[in-house]
């Protein structure tokens, strides 16, 4: 079945899409983006990747292509048209095109580009990784120092998975200055006695919204929690690990560059965070 997919302004078939060989995305990746997950036919945290999305514009100073409202219709509109029960939505926005390369931003009424489709996931919510736990690596963060804004600079992130896979894992956790800052595509907890700990927001690491849902109900449920810079060393002698992304929910981590966590099985806090992650997610979907 062929894509509906959503490109300035137009929904069309994904045969038929198509930007400007001088959009900014394209070739200076001038870009920001959001992928919002779908369960059981609904958006889950639509308000906060909404809310995100706007503070990466302002921080580009990059206009908004329109209203929160119209983006929420588009986004229902393609679930809809696709037949999205559990599955993603991409969102990406570009700085537009002038009609040529140029390092200079464009005129200021310049059009910007809006691109939506969406990825169709079936049993994304009861994952089988998320049962067996993820292997990581780390890797040295060499990304620029703005990771606050979401924007589609992913190559290095990207190689990092690459990383990881070609050394037997599922993904790799960055190190700066000798801490952990994030994973490639995902924020990054350790559990020690009971504490969750990840490192505190700035600059440095993405605003997750799925991390501020997830600490919100940690703290709920009377879990203890530290934001503190934390190395790698400190994460290997944990008694579990877990990271927390829009795509993958609540991941547990089983072993960190070689060292198996606890008995090497996903650990009791990131499961039960996983299950009222979810249970309290699909309750306020919309």
């Amino acid at each position: 079945m062929t894509r509906t997919v959503y490109v300035n302004g137009e929904y069309l078939p994904e045969t038929e899409a198509k930007i400007s060989i001088f959009d900014r995305g394209f070739l200076m990746a001038d870009a920001v983006y959001e992928v919002t997950s779908v369960l059981g036919g609904k958006l889950i945290d639509f308000e906060g990747h909404a809310v995100r999305l706007e503070r990466s514009l302002s921080e580009l100073e990059m206009k908004a292509p329109c209203t929160k409202e119209e983006l929420l219709e588009i986004h229902r509109k393609l679930v809809e048209l696709n037949g999205i029960d559990e599955g993603l939505v991409y969102l990406q926005v570009t700085r537009g095109s002038a009609g040529d390369r140029d390092f200079v931003f464009p005129p200021e009424d310049t059009v910007p580009g809006l691109v939506l489709f969406t990825q169709n996931k079936p049993g994304l919510a009861d994952s089988p990784a998320a049962k067996k736990g993820a292997k990581v690596i780390s890797i040295e963060d060499i990304r620029w120092g703005r990771r606050d804004i979401k924007t589609t600079q992913l190559l290095y992130p990207s190689m990092g998975k690459m990383m990881a896979k070609k050394a037997g894992a599922d993904d790799a956790w960055m190190i700066e200055d000798g801490h952990v800052t994030e994973g490639t595509s995902n924020n990054a907890y350790f559990v020690k006695d009971g504490v969750i700990v990840t490192r505190p927001l700035s600059n440095d690491i993405l605003h997750g919204i799925t991390r501020k849902a997830v600490l919100r109900m940690a703290a709920e449920a009377q879990l203890k929690i530290e934001e503190r810079l934390f190395t790698i060393d400190e994460a290997k002698e944990a008694d579990e690990a877990f990271t927390t992304s829009a795509s993958a929910f609540v991941m547990p981590v089983v072993e960190i560059d070689g060292v198996a966590l606890g008995d090497g099985t996903p650990g009791p806090i990131a499961k039960r965070l996983r299950e009222i992650y979810l249970e309290e997610s699909v309750k306020t979907a919309i």
